[in-house]
């Protein structure tokens, strides 16, 4: 059976790309309806291609319903106002002030429903010096941060994953869920706003509170000798990642499953500030041990003496390991498509996405039916206001 805590609440989502569509997504998956606005025709243009859906799109939109209605004409917005009290959030994220230009704005929205919750999702904020820039993943992860932490200084490299747009959308959900939370008890609504820029602060509050301890900038490298963890290359080709923290249980774990109990000794290793500061020449120590014996073994003793430790996966590998498996975690294919199932359990069962990603104007003629006969439907769609597909 599944259990979906956000069964009943209705989400209007005006925006695209991967940062409030990801958030919205997830919680569709808890069991909101949400209403995705498009413009008409193309929609969103993360899909890419003409009225289809690439899997990027399909990923962070399966289980809504579009609604394709033109923001640029007045009918189209007395359109999306007229519908406002009929759902319990509206969440965008456009560039700041365009909705509110448009009398679609926190305040208007709210004085169409006052228990509504409004949320507001940029790249710098809505108010500052870059208040009015674009903002992608790669701006986030570059501004916040993070590519600081992940290359080495004077070689940055652009990262491989989507953290910044990712965890920006955990932040909006994570706010909404608030927001909801709030309402209930006091029957009121509000105005929840986040950005890229402050979403990335949730990954780099460890950079940052190093910062604070040192007074230096941390870099890739900074975090390593604290956490005492180690990425080591096998016999066989394969790497092992080991993270012991500032535990005296790991660390003898491992010099057993080393077979090294001398470095337990060692006046250099013994205690966690001597192996933080000793940590660099404790790398070239551990790189020689496992050098020496292939991955298979390594993990059969990294498990026998309880060490903190995993193996360095690709995608694929991660994808197929049993234990991703038994957790269920991804959703059988739909149009040729898996989807990450969101990363909670109620009652023991993982919520589905809740069905396929929209066509442009799926939806656009049963939402529209909300507030409008037949009658004035075909007007709008006739004047280019509202896209119905054929």
């Amino acid at each position: 059976m599944q259990h979906k805590p956000l069964t009943g609440i209705r989400i209007l989502e005006i925006g695209g790309y991967i940062s409030l569509p990801y958030g919205t997504s997830l919680l569709c998956a808890l069991g909101a309806e949400v209403v995705k606005v498009e413009k008409p025709g193309d929609g969103e243009d993360f899909r890419r291609r003409d009225n289809n859906r690439s899997v990027y799109f399909i990923q962070v939109n399966a289980g809504k319903r579009s609604l394709a209605v033109d923001l640029k004409h007045p009918q189209g917005v007395a359109l999306v106002k007229k519908l406002i009290p009929r759902f319990d959030v509206v969440l965008e994220n456009m560039r700041p002030g365009k909705l509110a230009a448009l009398g679609l704005g926190p305040d208007d929205c709210r004085a169409l429903r006052p228990d509504l919750v409004y949320g507001s999702v940029t790249g710098f904020g809505n108010g500052g010096p870059l208040a009015s820039r674009p903002a992608y993943d790669t701006i986030g992860h570059a501004f916040g941060g993070l590519y600081s932490l992940f290359s080495d200084a004077g070689n940055y490299q652009l990262a491989g994953g989507l953290c910044a747009d990712l965890v920006t959308g955990l932040a909006t959900a994570t706010g909404v869920l608030a927001a909801l939370v709030g309402r209930a008890s006091s029957g009121t609504g509000q105005h929840v706003e986040t950005s890229i820029m402050e979403a990335v602060s949730t990954l780099t509050t460890d950079a940052i509170t190093q910062y604070f301890e040192t007074g230096t900038d941390p870099d890739r490298q900074s975090r390593h000798p604290q956490a005492q963890n180690f990425c080591v290359k096998t016999a066989s080709g394969e790497f092992l990642a080991i993270h012991l923290s500032s535990s005296q249980k790991f660390w003898r774990s491992l010099c057993a499953a080393m077979h090294r109990p001398d470095l337990a000794e060692d006046p250099r290793f013994a205690e966690f500030r001597h192996r933080e500061r000793n940590y660099f020449e404790l790398v070239k120590i551990v790189e020689a041990e496992f050098a020496t014996k292939p991955k298979d073994e390594w993990e059969k003793r990294l498990t026998e003496f309880d060490v903190p430790f995993a193996p360095v996966l690709t995608m694929s590998g991660y994808l197929e390991h049993p234990q991703v498996k038994w957790l269920d975690l991804i959703e059988p294919e739909r149009n040729g498509v898996s989807l990450v199932r969101p990363p909670w359990r109620f009652e023991g069962s993982r919520p589905d996405r809740g069905g396929d990603a929209p066509r442009v104007g799926q939806h656009s003629r049963e939402v529209a039916s909300e507030i409008c006969d037949d009658a004035e439907i075909d007007e709008l769609v006739a004047a280019g206001v509202l896209y119905v597909e054929s």
